[in-house]
């Protein structure tokens, strides 16, 4: 159901800049969209799951938080990251 842990450190890799640059912003919003991505396609199952539901919402606030931090502080980088990783705004 979670995002593994190979699948984790690609995402910094490919985000990060460097393979252990987890605290990147761009790294932590692109971890949070793969868990908040699984986490739907386990809620479109379960539907009753609301303790699931309650931690999406809040991955989903914390998404939200870093990709207003994001653009306050670096619009290109912004704009980049969520056409890569397909997220409406």
């Amino acid at each position: 159901m979670s995002i593994t842990k190979e699948q984790k450190e690609e995402i910094i890799e490919k985000h990060g800049g460097k393979a252990g640059n987890s605290g990147s912003v761009e790294a932590q919003i692109a971890i949070l969209t793969a868990r908040i991505n699984d986490l739907t396609s386990h809620l479109n199952e379960n539907k009753k799951d609301h303790s699931s539901r309650r931690g999406l919402l809040k991955m989903v606030g914390k998404r939200r938080r870093l990709l207003n931090y994001l653009s306050d502080n670096d619009i290109l980088k912004y704009r980049e990251l969520i056409k890569e990783l397909g997220i409406r705004k």
